[in-house]
């Protein structure tokens, strides 16, 4: 058994003890508490002539299997500081991507060595909100659902406002834009979006949150700039209002442009800020492993859409079994006598049909997207969004 609760002096004690011999080495170590094995350990290791030899040693290995060499080290250090807002698993997984000539440490290794350098902040813990982390649409492939929206503004050194816009992919993270502007419009939002469209080819779905330019307040929350998506064959998807982790793949890109952009990378000018985002973006893209793709790179998994684009907007011809209307200004269908419903301004121009169903309502759809259903009787729009 261990020795219990002693001091120096009283193994001084039970050493004088056995020196005097009146008592069996057993009886002692009974009388003392020990185990014999540890009753020889305080034999063996008494000075005479230096009393700290009873006192307790240090139980810290003399060396230790999973040292980091100082030059190994130092090259994590020096990894970090090109890249503060890597974390000790991100930067494992460059390590091994890059094939280094050295045996690269857990990850909870390199943790320790940025928390000795000083290289780890102190965060406060915040309490996680649960809430539906599932995709409104099942991703399994590049170029089913992009996600565009704003990152929260900040300002350049001028003290200009900057509106980052971003777009990626779902399935690869690939950030196909981000682009900062001075404010948040719908021409600017269309631009980026024609710009992406051209080079890469379109998605089969948009998923955005409800906020301007994405959405109206017109029937399925329709903008004009989602009516221009779906002529292109792109279905517009917004996610439900206060929930942002029904895009968390898009909100984790943009904590990870926030973080770098704190790291000191604010400039004076909207074009010197631009070309700072093209650099993250190919470091994004090309270089920052990511950790739901297994440490690669979502360069390496995305690939352009086989939907390619030429910037014109295709006619829509409209299947027999309906009627088909144009939709007035200020959003309005004309229903003959029964006077006009409103749908919405962005609908203005555009041409709608009214398919009967079988339970008396009329489905109100859009290049092959049902908006809402009419109801005759009541001469009312009903809402499913």
């Amino acid at each position: 058994m261990p020795w219990t609760e002693t001091r120096p002096m009283q193994r001084l004690d039970f050493i004088r003890a056995c020196h005097a011999g009146t008592d069996s080495f057993s009886a002692l170590c009974r009388l003392f508490g020990i185990s014999r094995k540890t009753g020889y350990k305080w034999l063996q290791r008494f000075d005479p002539s230096d009393l700290s030899s009873l006192s307790d040693r240090s139980r810290a290995p003399h060396s230790h299997s999973r040292t980091v060499p100082d030059d190994i080290a130092g090259q994590l250090t020096a990894l970090r500081q090109k890249h503060p807002d890597w974390g000790p698993k991100k930067l494992r997984m460059w390590l091994l991507n890059h094939h280094v000539d050295f045996t690269v440490p857990a990850a909870s290794t390199i943790g320790d060595i940025l928390k000795r350098e000083g290289l780890v902040p102190d965060k406060k813990r915040k309490r996680r909100t649960p809430g539906n982390r599932q995709p409104l649409t099942i991703i399994s492939e590049n170029n089913q659902v992009w996600s565009a929206d704003f990152k929260g503004k900040f300002r350049l050194l001028s003290r200009e406002y900057c509106h980052p816009f971003t777009l990626t992919d779902n399935h690869s993270r690939y950030l196909l834009s981000c682009r900062g502007t001075d404010r948040e419009s719908e021409p600017f939002v269309r631009q980026c979006l024609t710009d992406a469209f051209l080079e890469y080819g379109l998605p089969e779905v948009l998923r955005t949150d409800n906020g301007q330019p994405f959405a109206g307040t017109g029937i399925a929350g329709l903008s004009r700039l989602a009516v221009w998506l779906i002529k292109l064959g792109i279905r517009p998807e917004r996610i439900r209002k206060g929930h942002p982790e029904e895009n968390g793949r898009h909100e984790r890109m943009h904590r990870s442009l926030k973080s770098a952009v704190k790291q000191g990378n604010t400039f004076m000018t909207m074009e010197e800020q631009q070309r700072w985002f093209s650099d993250y973006r190919e470091e994004f893209n090309h270089e920052r492993p990511h950790e739901a793709l297994a440490g690669a790179t979502p360069g390496t998994v995305w690939k352009p859409s086989n939907r390619h684009w030429d910037g014109s907007v295709p006619e829509y011809a409209y299947p027999e079994g309906g009627t088909v209307y144009r939709v007035k200004s200020r959003g309005t269908l004309y229903m003959g006598k029964k006077g006009t419903v409103f749908l919405s301004e962005a609908l203005t121009d555009e041409y709608i049909m009214l398919e009967e169903q079988d339970d008396g309502l009329e489905a109100i759809i859009f290049n092959g997207i049902t908006l809402a259903y009419y109801d005759r009787k009541t001469q009312s729009v009903l809402r499913i969004d």
